[in-house]
């Protein structure tokens, strides 16, 4: 059965609106039962995506046009005010950064932050590979939970361009952090180049040596080959790597790492995040099969991943 959360009920059982303000505010539910995917909701405010990341799955969603726009605040606003007056719908995470980076336009997303704050039962999520977080610093907000897309530098130097570099990165979660912020880390897609154990140790090392503490969540994930993003992707190189050099496994959501190889990268990053004395609990996996985490040994009903409680 596909995975889903509390607040997004089956049709039948639905007793508020599917989605709010011409679909701002909407289900994520696309993942297929053999997919490990807790449902969550979208807070769509703006499309597109500022950084050019040579496996961006935007690239196929937007047909090659990745060139960010954001919606009218007014209407965005709005559509949060019937969000938080809906006493029917449960405390939620609002994910910002599913069709684009959640800073891509800071001072827009500066007046979604503290529109946020006039209530205390939802959250808003931002992911983002930015270091600009100066409105986040200056002004502590309760209602917002800061998480970052982090990779091994030379993944980011070949395939995260206009980015900000990993270290700067971490660098920007720690001023977060130490603002009063919950934290949490996306390490994804983590690719298996030439000597990857050691690229993706030493930006553990960094991250767990630059933060004042452990972030709240790790969430992994391999690279995810969707038909489209592949049509329209300008650099193939990422795709040849991941899915070419070695047999690639075809999956409910695109081509993924040959299985084997997978598991070993999962293995690895949980045995290393354990050494550190990272929570077991506090580790997942992004939109991977059912097989894997049977295969890993671990529970599927019990998932703390990033666009959740």
């Amino acid at each position: 059965m596909p995975f889903q959360m509390q607040s997004i009920p089956t049709e039948k059982e639905a007793t508020y609106p599917r989605s709010f303000g011409l679909s701002i505010l909407r289900p994520f539910e696309k993942t297929p039962a053999s997919i490990v995917c807790p449902h969550f909701w979208e807070l769509n405010w703006a499309y597109g995506c500022p950084f050019d990341c040579a496996y961006c799955y935007l690239q196929g969603t937007f047909r090659g046009n990745k060139q960010p726009r954001h919606r009218k605040l007014t209407r965005v606003l709005s559509a949060l005010e019937r969000v938080f007056e809906n006493n029917k719908l449960e405390p939620t995470i609002f994910n910002s950064g599913e069709l684009t980076d959640s800073l891509a336009f800071p001072l827009v997303m500066e007046k979604i932050v503290d529109k946020f704050e006039e209530q205390d039962k939802h959250k808003l999520l931002l992911l983002t590979k930015s270091a600009n977080v100066g409105f986040l610093v200056r002004k502590p907000r309760r209602q917002t939970i800061y998480s970052f897309s982090l990779n091994a530098t030379e993944v980011a130097r070949r395939w995260e361009h206009k980015t900000a570099p990993p270290e700067k990165r971490i660098n920007a979660a720690k001023r977060v952090m130490e603002a009063g912020y919950e934290v949490r880390v996306r390490i994804d897609p983590i690719f298996p180049i030439e000597g990857w154990k050691k690229h993706y140790e030493d930006i553990v090392y960094l991250l767990f040596s630059e933060l004042p503490q452990d972030p709240d969540r790790i969430t992994l994930g391999t690279p995810r080959g969707l038909t489209k993003t592949r049509i329209y992707a300008k650099d193939l190189s990422w795709w040849k790597l991941a899915f070419e050099a070695n047999p690639s496994e075809d999956t409910g959501w695109g081509k993924k790492i040959a299985f084997n190889l997978r598991k070993e990268i999962y293995q690895f990053f949980y045995d290393k995040l354990r050494s550190l004395g990272f929570d077991k609990a506090r580790i997942s996996m992004c939109k991977e099969t059912v097989v894997m985490w049977k295969k890993l040994g671990l529970n599927q009903t019990k998932i703390r991943c990033n666009c959740i409680w």
